[in-house]
């Protein structure tokens, strides 16, 4: 049904237009109780026991499922109950930037449907570190929302220079880390001028000293906290940030961000095409990385197989985004019985 409704009406509809509709339908569903569990019994169906690894005991709570939602489709913590129903085991928002800002000038959303692909240019469109704080302090208040398992990834707001990034990231991560089961540091998006260019270990490092200095004051605990990297770095740039990241007591990373190594014009690429280069990094990463850190494998997952390779390859638990806007709404809770077979 999902294939055929894609095909003739999804597909035909402006992308980012689809994004929002569909965003708005899931947060709907999720808003009472009686939605969610009509979202679990006809879709969500999580398997029978948690992922166990030794790594994944850095987080306050057990995942209870592989897969989760990647950064950038509830950019704004709007819909967690009615996605966590659907059956991701966690729901990473954002990304969240200390300052409101509305992103780059429309279109800047496409469908590469030949590709099972999703280019976009958002710019890091979003209500701002304050209001997100309150919708998650909202969410938080309900025994549903306490049991969502949310991640909140933060970045650079575009009239920052980059000088002072570390200033915003600090602000992001002392207004959200409360409600934070984890914080992700987003240096990777190819749609904020220069934001790339603080993956340079130099410009990282001073991020990461703030980021968990605010996030440990603020909350009052040890924040769990992720590094994500873009596909287009060189594996020497991935090693040098592996290196940070087991050196500064960081928690892990998530690898990878969308590419711009495409012919399509301007915005970073998800979907099929970043699969290889996606597993490529995580290897990369895990044999960096060693036995401790955490690592986020994201890119191109689009079936149980392709889960599979990527746990393979190092990765402790897996997100996705356009696999599931191509797979529908039965295909997190899909993913997450079969991986837990």
């Amino acid at each position: 049904m999902y294939r055929m409704l894609f095909d003739h009406l999804i597909s035909k509809t402006d992308p980012e237009v689809a994004h929002a509709q569909s965003l708005r339908a899931i947060a709907l569903a999720g808003a009472s109780e009686a939605g969610r569990r009509a979202l679990r019994a006809s879709f969500g169906r999580p398997p029978q026991h948690p992922v166990r690894s030794q790594r994944l005991a850095v987080f306050p709570r057990a995942f209870p499922g592989y897969v989760g939602l990647a950064a950038g489709m509830d950019k704004n913590a709007t819909a967690v109950l009615g996605l966590a129903a659907l059956g991701f085991s966690h729901v990473e928002i954002g990304t969240v930037t200390r300052h409101p800002q509305p992103g780059n000038e429309p279109p800047r959303m496409w469908r590469h449907m030949d590709e099972r692909a999703i280019r976009n240019k958002m710019g890091f469109n979003n209500d701002g570190a304050d209001i997100v704080a309150g919708r998650l302090a909202e969410l938080r208040a309900s025994a549903a929302g306490r049991r969502a398992i949310v991640g909140v990834n933060i970045g650079k707001s575009k009239i920052t220079p980059a000088e002072d990034a570390r200033h915003d990231y600090e602000y992001s991560a002392s207004t959200l880390s409360h409600w934070a089961d984890y914080l992700v540091i987003n240096v990777s998006s190819p749609n904020t001028p220069g934001l790339r260019d603080l993956q340079a270990v130099g410009s990282l490092k001073p991020i990461v000293g703030a980021v968990q200095s605010a996030a440990s004051r603020s909350s009052g605990r040890d924040v769990p906290l992720l590094v994500k990297i873009a596909p287009d770095l060189s594996d020497e740039g991935v090693a040098d940030i592996a290196t940070l990241i087991k050196t500064s007591g960081v928690t892990g990373m998530v690898a990878t961000n969308t590419t711009i190594a495409h012919p399509y014009g301007e915005g970073g690429l998800s979907g099929r095409p970043l699969k290889e280069r996606a597993l490529q990094v995580v290897k990369l990463a895990r044999a960096e990385l060693g036995l401790r850190p955490v690592l986020i494998g994201v890119g191109g997952i689009e079936t149980p197989a392709d889960g599979r390779a990527m746990l393979d390859a190092g990765a402790d638990l897996l997100q996705a985004y356009s696999g599931f806007v191509y797979g529908g709404p039965s295909w997190p809770g899909m993913m997450n019985r079969e991986l837990a077979r």
